[in-house]
């Protein structure tokens, strides 16, 4: 069977540093060797969401499958393909009819009849989870505020106040924070993430652009949006 293999990461600077990409690749290589898949070529969306269809990718991935020139597609994991139920509906109807679906992470296998319904379960779940967190969290920081349990001055590293004076994820240290913890993932020492970081032109919450080692493990040791659910207990 001929496939094709997709890849994307969603922020600039995990471009920037390559390194999830040339991971999941590796990934998609092995699995194409294990279970002796004919891989034609690997698709890259660099700097992209997964919440619409309109990446160029993605796109190409499209029209490689509607045209038949390959009969399948691998991801290493399902919201490198979409995190939108409404597109992967769309994709499941418009494609994955006849073409197959592989994610290696998942298990997930179209062929059958019960890779299709582990993939639409999946996708189900997974999207209810993320729309929920981040109210979840927000009601949690609600109440603690209001029993007098926020005290004012500066919010965590990955946080900032909304205009309503509520503790919400701070997008673009939440992005620094996954770089972080992703580079420490392949042993990167802090010292080295933090010259990476200042090589990228990334900046400090202050504006600066020079990292130390401490700012790094600061940024390692905050909280995503995940972990503060789970500590509130929402």
């Amino acid at each position: 069977m001929k496939v094709i293999g997709y890849v994307r990461v969603s922020t600039t600077k995990q471009v920037q540093f390559g390194l999830s990409l040339e991971a999941q690749q590796q990934k998609i290589r092995q699995y194409c060797e294990l279970y002796d898949l004919d891989l034609v070529q690997i698709i890259v969306d660099g700097g992209e969401s997964a919440g619409t269809l309109n990446r160029k990718g993605i796109q190409e991935v499209i029209d490689l499958l509607e045209s038949n020139e390959v009969s399948g597609l691998i991801v290493t994991k399902l919201d490198r393909l979409t995190r939108s139920i409404k597109d992967l509906h769309y994709l499941l109807e418009n494609l994955f009819k006849k073409a197959s679906l592989f994610s290696v992470s998942e298990l997930i296998d179209t062929r059958s009849p019960s890779g299709r319904l582990v993939l639409n379960i999946l996708t189900s779940v997974s999207q209810w989870e993320r729309e929920t967190i981040s109210e979840r969290v927000k009601e949690s920081l609600r109440s603690k505020r209001s029993n007098g349990e926020y005290t004012g001055g500066k919010t965590p590293l990955g946080w900032k106040l909304d205009e309503q004076g509520n503790e919400v994820p701070d997008n673009e240290e939440q992005e620094l924070i996954d770089v972080v913890r992703g580079l420490r993932s392949y042993d990167l020492t802090y010292e080295l993430i933090a010259r990476k970081l200042t090589e990228s032109k990334a900046k400090t919450r202050t504006g600066n652009t020079k990292f130390s080692k401490s700012s790094v493990k600061r940024l390692n040791d905050a909280e995503t949006i995940e972990e503060r659910a789970k500590r509130l207990g929402s």
